[in-house]
C-alpha cells in the first residue's frame, strides 16, 4: 500500500466537496476515480498533492503522514517531512502546466534542480532516459507550442516521473486528446505501473477507465458510492446513480 486515504472532509466557502473520502491504491496499480463534473474527483487529488488541505482527515504516503486527522482536525507534516512525502508524488494537470518559455529538457529538468536541489547533470541524465523511454528524444529541444496535445501529455508525465515518484496521479488525462493518441498514454500508464508506480487516474473518458483502470471508484456529491474492480463495476453497474452517469 503506497497511499491510504481516511475520513477526508473538505469545504470551498461553508459548501461541502468531499464527505468521508476512504480509499487505498497499492503498487503497481491503477485507481480510476469518476463521476461526474463537481463530484470532488479533482480535489482529491490536490488534497494528496497538498495543493489545497483537507478540513478533516488522514493521508498517508508510504506509510509517512502528509496529514493525520485527530479528533476531527488535520494536522499537517513538518517541512523536512513534507519535501520527503512530496518527492514520492508525481501530478500531471489536466491542462499540461508546461512552461512556455522553456524547451522540453528545461520543462523536465526544472523542478528537480529548483526545488529539490538535485545536481544538473543528474537531472538531465534522468530526463534523456525518461524522453526516450515515452519516444520524444528528438523534441528535447522544442517548446510546447510546437508539440501536438499528444506529446505534451507525455511531456508532462516524463515532467512528474523525474523524481521517481511512487504514485502518478493523473487529471483528465485523455481530455485534450484525439481518439486515436488515446492508446498511446494508455500505454504509457501501464509501463509505469509495471515499474511499480501507484497509479491515481480521474478521467470523465469511460472508454479510457474501461480500458487501463484495474480498480474503479465512482464518486457523485463528494461521496464514493462505489468501490470495486474494473469487472465488477463495468459488468453489473447496480446502482442506479452510476447507470445514470453511465448512460449520459
Amino acid at each position: 500500500m503506497v497511499l491510504k486515504v481516511q475520513g477526508l472532509y473538505k469545504s470551498f466557502k461553508g459548501k461541502p466537496v468531499l464527505k468521508d473520502v476512504n480509499f487505498e491504491l497499492d503498487t503497481g496499480e491503477i485507481l480510476a476515480i469518476i463521476g461526474r463534473s463537481g463530484a470532488g474527483k479533482t480535489t482529491i487529488l490536490r488534497c494528496i498533492n497538498n495543493l489545497v488541505r483537507c478540513d478533516r482527515g488522514t493521508i498517508q504516503v508510504d506509510n509517512m503522514y502528509l496529514c493525520r486527522d485527530d479528533e476531527g482536525q488535520s494536522f499537517y507534516a513538518k517541512p523536512p517531512e513534507m519535501l520527503k512525502i512530496r518527492k514520492k508524488l508525481g501530478l500531471v494537470f489536466q491542462n499540461f502546466n508546461l512552461f512556455p518559455h522553456m524547451s522540453v529538457l528545461d520543462n523536465i529538468i526544472e523542478a528537480p534542480i529548483n526545488v529539490f536541489r538535485i545536481s544538473k547533470k543528474e537531472a538531465v541524465n534522468k530526463a534523456t532516459d525518461l524522453l526516450e523511454m515515452l519516444d520524444l528524444t528528438d523534441k528535447a529541444t522544442s517548446y510546447p507550442f510546437e508539440l501536438s496535445g499528444g506529446q505534451k501529455q507525455r511531456v508532462a508525465i516524463a515532467r512528474a516521473c523525474a523524481l521517481n515518484p511512487l504514485i502518478m496521479c493523473l487529471d483528465e488525462p485523455t481530455s485534450a486528446l484525439d481518439p486515436e493518441l488515446r492508446e498511446g498514454i494508455a500505454s504509457t500508464i501501464e509501463s509505469l505501473a509495471q515499474e511499480g508506480m501507484g497509479i491515481l487516474l480521474i478521467t470523465h473518458d469511460m472508454n479510457f477507465a474501461k480500458r487501463v483502470a484495474q480498480k474503479v471508484i465512482f464518486m457523485d456529491e463528494g461521496q464514493i458510492i462505489e468501490e470495486c474492480s474494473k469487472e465488477e463495476f463495468f459488468d453489473s453497474m447496480k446502482n442506479d446513480r452510476i447507470k445514470s452517469f453511465i448512460g449520459e
